[in-house]
């Protein structure tokens, strides 16, 4: 029998590293933005012709490399940062495995332009798909100018699954966010078809790079953080409470000048905001972490984003420490609000007697006495305002307390009939085709033309032969979005304008969603308008929408197209719809009354498609007579 395993050529082995390093265009502006600081570049310039599909060229002003190193740098497993394994524990650069060029070649054409510092020639390579085409001498600057054009040309099915330009170039513009972010020193500029979306200053401080790259309205939202131990050493800024966000929050982690993810770490941050801001809101912070390497283990992941630290329960515990601090030292804390209105103010420095305020007591006064209670009021004297009459009604309740809870429970029972009871004009007006769900059928049971809310997350009626169970939020969902998309499709779409505009602030990649979505929402409802420096107003929503949190849904509308992926069609209108039908629909918790019950049973019902939501979740779930006849035999 022949022999089965083979070597897998380079240039399929390429690709396989390829899958796990390079995901997308932003990928690619990670891995030579890292290898360019490596190099010690104070100036690094990104070029991208249609959210780098076509081109993505990063120009760095760094040691450059020699006619040799420029062809070895394509082969895999060639690096420049580690000689032995024991490297791997004293890393002081972003890259080391040499994986990166070599994966970026093997899906795409390159054409680098090199020269090293002090050399007086440099040379030009150019690769396509692992396979160099040529190298020659060639003039040009120090440093190295990298051009990638045409990224999966010759992987057709990753190609295809790369989503819009709006996407992805959106992916980019974070990906740069954090290279920048932590490279405060460093010079950079993005350029995306001719046109400039960021020109950052080298030399600026962490703070002013956090402004610069995000919003100006940052600045007095900043709070300083830093500490220093022996084991960890960590500078930064974390948000003021009242800045916390529902979604979106800035929230960004550095070790060592290397941006990571690190939920541990998150968990610390957000453990001293939860007496301070809502449970659904986060708060931004932007922390640098100083550690020694032989403390780190990057090399966990192919994007080296997850760090294992040996130190990790230890390093909580100053983090902890260190924002709870931060938080006192600034007022972000609430504090107690002491009734000063009729408090003497003392000078500074003078001595005083204080002496206690005089109280007038009633001589006859005496405290046994039940039927005369004192109440102090605010300067001190004391009021007999308890009245006989009061203490006369309170005693024959006393005295007649059967009475009383005969009368409580006459009550109650009623408050039960009405809470159960379905209005009988409410159903008789619907037109409800599932007319069963309503029939006055002699044996239905306790339910018998009844809802009921269990755990105020679910709705519990009955069907002709089944009790049916309905999640209240996931019903609501569904009528909204279906409300939505009729509107639309029949140009009934009706708006409702707000008062007063909601301001929103975006970060850059979400502005660029925006931007494409604004004539798409405004088909659906919406009216929105820019006012510059990320900033939009959202002037009206749709009327089936009025009273919805108008920031949320935004935020939840850019989640949504981000994670679909989809260029503006039918299916933008879908997330529109859906995202909107989410933040506007009842929410679980909430109390509803018979009527709400009613109308939104009837409502769901009429529907095409009643029991899944657009994304496929159950709505209904149904428990059949024999069903329940089993459970009792």
């Amino acid at each position: 029998m022949s022999d089965i395993i083979k070597l897998l050529p380079d240039s399929v082995a390429n690709q396989i590293a390829a899958g796990e390093v390079i995901q997308r265009p932003a990928s690619v502006i990670k891995e030579l933005v890292e290898n360019a600081i490596d190099a010690g570049a104070t100036s690094i310039k990104i070029v991208l012709k249609d959210a780098g599909r076509t081109l993505i060229q990063v120009i760095d002003n760094g040691s450059g490399m020699s006619e040799t190193d420029a062809r070895l740098a394509f082969e895999r497993h060639s690096t420049s940062k580690i000689t032995c394994a024991d490297d791997l524990f004293s890393l002081h650069t972003m890259g080391f495995r040499g994986e990166a060029l070599a994966s970026i070649a093997a899906i795409s054409q390159v054409e680098l332009r090199t020269m090293k510092r002090g050399s007086q020639m440099g040379t030009k390579i150019c690769i396509s798909a692992s396979k160099c085409e040529s190298q020659e001498p060639e003039y040009c600057p120090e440093g190295c100018n990298f051009m990638i054009k045409n990224i999966f040309f010759n992987v057709p099915a990753r190609r295809k699954f790369l989503k819009s330009n709006q996407v992805e170039l959106s992916n980019i513009i974070k990906e740069f966010e954090k290279l920048a972010l932590v490279n405060y020193s460093t010079e950079f500029t993005l350029t995306h078809n001719d046109s400039m979306m960021y020109q950052l200053m080298g030399g600026d401080s962490f703070k002013h790079r956090i402004i610069s790259v995000f919003s100006r309205s940052l600045e007095q939202q900043l709070i300083p953080i830093e500490t220093e131990t022996s084991l960890v050493k960590i500078n930064g800024y974390i948000g003021r409470p009242e800045n916390a966000r529902k979604r979106n929050a800035l929230q960004y982690l550095f070790v060592n000048g290397r941006f990571m993810r690190h939920p541990y770490f998150h968990k610390a941050v957000a453990s001293c905001y939860e007496q301070l801001i809502p449970t659904d809101e986060q708060p931004n912070y932007f922390l640098n972490f100083h550690v020694d390497p032989q403390t780190i283990d990057v090399n966990i992941h192919p994007t080296k984003n997850e760090i294992k630290f040996e130190n990790e329960q230890a390093i909580w515990q100053i983090l902890s420490a260190a924002v709870k601090e931060a938080l006192g030292k600034f007022s972000a804390v609430p504090s107690i609000d002491f009734d000063t209105e009729d408090m003497v103010e003392i000078p500074v420095g003078e001595s005083h007697n204080i002496t206690q305020p005089t109280i007038d007591i009633d001589p006859n006064y005496n405290p046994f006495n039940e039927n005369k209670r004192p109440t102090p009021n605010k300067t001190g004297a004391v009021r007999q305002t308890i009245t006989s009459t009061f203490d006369q009604q309170a005693d024959d309740n006393l005295k007649n307390w059967d009475t009383l809870y005969e009368n409580f429970e006459k009550k109650f029972g009623s408050a039960i009939n009405e809470q159960v009871t379905v209005p009988s004009s409410i159903i008789d007006e619907t037109g409800n085709p599932h007319s069963a769900l309503f029939k006055n059928e002699p044996d239905n049971g306790i339910f018998h033309n009844k809802f009921l809310q269990f755990k105020n997350k679910y709705i519990i009626t009955t069907g002709s032969d089944c009790i049916m169970v309905i999640d209240q939020y996931r019903a609501h969902v569904r009528i909204l979005f279906d409300k939505l998309l009729n509107n639309k499709k029949n140009n009934t779409v009706e708006s409702q304008r707000v008062l007063f505009p909601e301001i929103i602030n975006l970060t850059s990649s979400q502005n660029l969603i925006l931007e494409d979505l604004q004539q798409e929402m405004e088909q659906m409802g919406f009216e929105l308008s820019f006012l510059g420096d990320n900033s939009w107003a959202v002037n009206s929503v749709p009327s089936s929408l009025k009273g919805l949190d108008t920031k949320d849904l935004i935020n939840e509308v850019i989640e949504a197209v981000v994670a679909g992926g989809h260029t503006i069609s039918t299916k933008i209108s879908e997330h529109i719809a859906l995202s909107s039908a989410k933040t506007a629909a009842i929410q679980y918790g909430q109390t509803l009354t018979t009527d709400d019950m009613a109308t939104l049973v009837c409502d769901l019902l009429k529907l095409k498609e009643s029991n899944y939501t657009p994304d496929k979740k159950p709505i209904i779930k149904t428990i059949s007579y024999e069903d329940i006849l089993k459970m009792f035999s």
